[in-house]
């Protein structure tokens, strides 16, 4: 990983990239549940996330001191990594532990959250292009659960289709405690911020 000459001045605390799948006939599925993360840490700071050449909306906040570049890929999830390699360049992200990715999660219940660095991509295409570009897997994930599909062949309808009302709102409540653990992570740490949500 390395990052490129396009930053100037002091390179970014946090690089947060929600992933999800651009056009409003994905707007509020499981699939896209990490740009609705981002969505709303631009909103509680206030702040707009405007089109860039790094086929992304993106913005940069301050979270009590650090400095926060939030990113939303407006390529399709299984090509998050085209965005993400751009981002990093041209916020100066020499570190992998600098980014956090917030997306989607089969392995775990519907609006369950968990922090996690590094591991396995558990078959999330988004994950798996972001590591063929940045050549490492050691970035933070911010994982919201979406549950299984009843069977594998129905796993794009799983997470493409618009949800149920019920699940809509469970969604809904991880997306606001998604939202709190970047911030903890920001502010605290990935180990404090691990330790503060991972036992809920």
């Amino acid at each position: 990983m390395r990052a490129g000459r396009e930053r100037r001045g002091t390179p970014i605390d946090l690089l947060v990239i929600g992933l999800g799948n651009p056009g409003e006939e994905f707007a509020r599925s499981r699939h896209n549940v990490g740009y609705e993360v981002v969505t709303e840490l631009a909103r509680r700071h206030g702040a707009r996330l405007k089109k860039s050449r790094e086929q992304a909306l993106t913005t940069e906040v301050n979270q009590d001191g650090r400095r926060l570049a939030l990113a939303m890929p407006t390529t399709f999830v299984n090509l998050s990594g085209d965005a993400a390699s751009g981002l990093v360049r041209r916020y100066g992200i020499t570190d992998p532990e600098r980014i956090v990715v917030v997306h989607d999660e089969l392995d775990l219940p519907p609006g369950v959250v968990r922090i996690k660095e590094g591991g396995g991509l558990a078959g999330h295409n988004g994950l798996r292009s972001i590591t063929q570009h940045l050549k490492t897997q050691a970035y933070v994930r911010v994982r919201i659960g979406v549950g299984k599909p009843p069977s594998k062949e129905q796993g794009a309808d799983h997470v493409l289709k618009r949800l149920p009302k019920k699940e809509r709102l469970v969604l809904e409540v991880a997306v606001q405690l998604a939202a709190d653990a970047v911030e903890a992570i920001a502010t605290d740490g990935v180990a404090a911020a691990m330790t503060a949500f991972n036992g809920r």
